[in-house]
């Protein structure tokens, strides 16, 4: 299983976005700073390119191999939106 540059290129401009996206997705007001969220992001989309090769849906094509982005964007998103659910729930009032 190879990652190509262009695979880890297209892995953290979308994991950006989608954690940007995340923030404004998820309802309330977050104790998370918007840099962890663009790092889960990040993280989560390149653990969805090898998720997308290891399955066999990524292949080699001369354009935008849309189902490893469909898988990235999943991966990205799902794991903002936990992360960001679970710490802004850890919140002590008094």
């Amino acid at each position: 299983m190879e990652l190509t540059v262009w695979g880890i290129i297209t892995a953290i401009v979308v994991g950006l976005i989608v954690g940007a996206l995340g923030r404004l997705v998820v309802p309330g007001r977050q104790n998370m700073p918007i840099w962890l969220h663009l790092l889960i992001g990040v993280g989560a989309a390149l653990l969805g390119t090898v998720l997308a090769r290891a399955i066999g849906i990524a292949t080699e094509t001369n354009g935008v191999d849309w189902g490893e982005l469909l898988v990235q964007v999943v991966v990205a998103a799902i794991a903002v939106a936990l992360v960001a659910g679970v710490g802004g729930r850890r919140r002590v009032t008094r």
